[in-house]
């Protein structure tokens, strides 16, 4: 192979966990090559219009995959460069220590990790200084302890959203200021606002952003990992599969589609980041003699334990009108671990952006009947207060990800897995209304906003399909993500994760690409 084809580090993904990995070995001097199944997100007035990005889904993946009934759905997924950064709340939070242990829910076990909250904690720390965070440590009763704090404070809130922080610590709880990533100035007191070119900042929450303000991973890494010469991008580039050697210890090519050709590219160390569903498809279809099974696979878990998170995106109606513009500034985690009626973890709660009347709208259908007939649509829009709940899913070896002989997709899913937590949890939420100031009768499911029809569409948070862990037996990567089957593959989206928490897990994708950049960086050298 021709010496121009040959790299240091391929990585394959732009999303949390490639477009960071690319910023932390760009500076290295080492050759980087990114390669990129779409291509940049063309800028046009359809980024914040509701029907193009939530009705419509024109920014979605034109892709079909199959439930375990061999019914297609079509998933939540984006293949531009930044991957579903470019598309995500940019809400990013840490696990809590104890989603690093063993924890137990009501409908079993959520593993441990083999690494702890205190080994990945400095590069949290460093992952909210690069992805430019707002918060405030310490609000939380939940996290853990912290090196340093936020780089930036709080994005304040709006007064309706000020007033529900205020009830809810009447009622003794402890509302916390959401960590968001986005690009703010300081008013003069030190609070977070929003600049007079970001006013639109509301569309942060699902849409992509029109002036860059959005802490996505095109912005933040994968700009300016390739403002140096030794790292190169291909976009359009479709990796189909990996080849090894004949012993099968090391991979040696990349075969890729682009455009209309294909071409075969290869490096000292190759890196999968394809999102947790692709990542464990393209180890499954590289599979050759010496890994009858899939690369990595040996263990048979490749494409096992998918978890997705439990979430529910509710819209409950304000009695005063709600004027707030930028809505995702405050969660609550005070039953993330427990609470005083139940004994297992229930998940957390917090703010979604703003529904609007296009949303509202492409409700209607689902919400017959469960409005009052003196509170016509357009007047929710006017009164939505959106709310997100997120409970833990469990990975069961029987969810998983396998491909067909004619190379579909399907994914099997138990959707009942592990939802009494988080029904508890919607509960504890419609309890509270009244003394909210909400219409305690309405508390209506936004299954809009997750951009699906069913729930095994919701794929935002899609984990744990190449699991990493000390036991080649059990797992697929080791403790830096590299593949215990060969010598020079790792992997860094979520498919690494052994469990998903019950947070955004945008931010420990993050930090692990940090701590598994720092990992090869050192073996490069």
């Amino acid at each position: 192979m021709a010496d121009d084809r040959h790299y240091d580090v391929i990585i394959i993904g732009t999303g949390a966990g490639g477009g960071t990995l690319a910023h932390r070995l760009a500076p290295t001097g080492k050759r980087v090559l990114i390669l990129e199944r779409g291509d940049y997100l063309p800028r046009e007035r359809d980024n914040w219009e509701s029907t193009a990005v939530f009705v419509k889904g024109k920014y979605r993946a034109p892709e079909f995959w199959y439930d375990k009934h061999g019914k297609e759905f079509p998933p939540e997924v984006n293949y531009y460069v930044g991957g579903n950064t470019k598309f995500y709340g940019a809400a990013l939070f840490r696990l809590r220590p104890e989603d690093f242990g063993e924890l137990r829910h009501h409908d079993g076990v959520s593993p441990a990790w083999p690494i702890r909250y205190e080994d990945l904690e400095p590069y949290y720390t460093q992952a909210e200084q690069l992805y430019l965070v707002h918060g405030r440590h310490g609000e939380d009763p939940t996290e853990g302890q912290v090196s340093g704090q936020y780089p930036h404070p709080p994005v304040e809130h709006e007064p309706r959203i000020q007033q529900l922080s205020d009830d809810l610590e009447k009622r003794g709880l402890h509302p916390f200021h959401l960590p968001i990533g986005v690009n703010l100035t300081q008013d003069e007191n030190g609070g977070a606002t929003r600049t007079s070119a970001c006013i639109r900042c509301d569309r942060v929450d699902g849409f992509p952003c029109l002036l860059g303000a959005k802490s996505d991973a095109q912005v933040i890494c994968v700009d300016p990992a390739l403002r140096h010469d030794n790292v190169t991008m291909v976009t359009g580039a479709h990796v189909r599969r990996l080849e090894t050697d004949p012993t099968g210890r090391t991979v040696t090519g990349v075969v890729t589609q682009v455009g209309d050709m294909t071409e075969s590219f290869s490096a000292d160390i190759v890196v999968v980041a394809c999102g947790a569903v692709n990542s464990a498809v393209l180890l499954l279809r590289s599979a050759n003699d010496r890994h009858p099974g899939g690369l990595a696979n040996s263990s048979d878990v490749v494409g096992r334990h998918y978890m997705r998170h439990n979430n529910l995106a509710l819209m409950a109606v304000s009695k005063e009108p709600n004027p707030t513009k930028f809505q995702k500034t405050l969660a609550l985690h005070d039953w993330y671990l427990g609470a005083d009626d139940w004994d297992f973890p229930l998940g957390g709660i917090q703010m979604l952006g703003k529904s609007d009347a296009d949303q509202i709208h492409g409700e209607a259908p689902r919400w017959a009947g469960a409005v009052a007939p003196d509170m016509p649509f357009e007047t929710l829009a006017h009164h939505a207060v959106d709310f997100w709940l997120c409970g833990e899913d469990l990975p069961l070896p029987e969810s998983r990800v396998t491909l067909d002989e004619d190379d579909g997709v399907h994914l099997a899913l138990d959707e009942k897995n592990n939802i009494a937590g988080l029904e508890r949890l919607r509960h504890k939420l419609r309890g509270m209304l009244e003394h909210l100031g909400m219409h305690e009768h309405h508390l209506l499911p936004h299954s809009l906003y997750l951009h699906k029809g069913m729930p095994i569409g919701a794929t935002a948070h899609q984990a744990g399909t190449v699991r990493f862990g000390s036991d080649p037996r059990t797992s697929a990567l080791d403790v830096h993500c590299k593949a215990h089957d060969l010598d020079n593959l790792y992997v860094v989206d979520t498919g690494f994760f052994p469990s998903i928490g019950a947070v955004n897990p945008s931010l420990t994708a993050m930090a692990n690409a940090l701590r598994v950049g720092d990992h090869i960086a050192e073996r490069l050298r």
